[in-house]
């Protein structure tokens, strides 16, 4: 039975699902430590691959060629932006990953990747630069879910950046280039390594801050993190055995 992977940067994000795995091991022979099990029917492998994309990507490539996922399933916590009409403890879906940061700062303004003619992945006589899809299937399941139960669930762009943005304007600028909902910095790095292997790959992130002026006593990471395992385990026991 092929897995879904569930990636996160660190193991606080993981680790309502780890304790809901049922015939749960603990695998440390590789290069990223994982926590298998069953959710659902569905054999799970949980992963917390580490802070930023570099991290992201090295070990979303090794536990594909490890494990052959047939879904990844991105989770964490994320900021979201201004007038995206999420709050702290909300809950996010993302129908497209943003690499925010790749590209160029110039005098007369933002240069990304496309105006550049610098490809981030070719393949198939397509071209994608600095924006990569997201599973459309999965992505309406969990908005159905969330419908569902009741559960406040926004689907937008994430935008994945280096440098977390701490002040109001940084968070004003990357919504209006972006047109995106909250900001992280792994899912594009996993997002474009699913692509590149052909895996569907959904995004659901909790919502521990609002990206303002940087204040941390106005942050719950906490609950941000505990939602969004509950929505997921509940959106794996769903889909049954996928």
């Amino acid at each position: 039975m092929k897995p879904i992977l569930v990636q996160s940067a660190v193991p606080r994000e993981l680790k309502l699902l780890v304790t809901s795995l049922a015939e749960s091991s603990c695998n440390v022979g590789g290069i990223f430590p994982t926590n298998e099990g069953f959710i659902g029917g569905n054999r799970i492998i949980c992963c917390a691959g580490g802070i930023g994309k570099a991290n992201a990507a090295s070990a979303a490539t090794s536990l594909i060629e490890r494990s052959q996922p047939k879904l990844i399933v991105i989770t964490g916590c994320g900021g979201a932006y201004p007038g995206s009409g999420l709050s702290v403890g909300d809950m996010a879906v993302a129908t497209d990953e943003i690499f925010g940061d790749d590209g160029v700062i110039a005098p007369d303004g933002w240069i990304d990747l496309k105006e550049m003619d610098l490809a981030l992945l070719n393949e198939g006589g397509r071209s994608w630069y600095n924006t990569v899809p997201l599973a459309r299937l999965e992505t309406e399941k969990a908005m159905q879910l969330a419908d569902s139960h009741g559960v406040q669930l926004v689907r937008g762009r994430f935008v994945t950046v280096s440098s977390c943005s701490g002040t109001k304007a940084r968070g004003v600028e990357l919504q209006r280039r972006c047109q995106a909902v909250c900001e992280n910095m792994e899912g594009a790095a996993v997002a474009l390594t699913a692509l590149r292997y052909g895996i569907p790959c959904v995004e659901i992130r909790g919502i521990s801050n609002l990206v303002e002026d940087r204040d941390i006593s106005r942050w719950n990471i906490g609950q941000a993190v505990e939602n969004v395992q509950r929505f997921i385990i509940k959106l794996i026991t769903e889909l049954g055995k996928y």
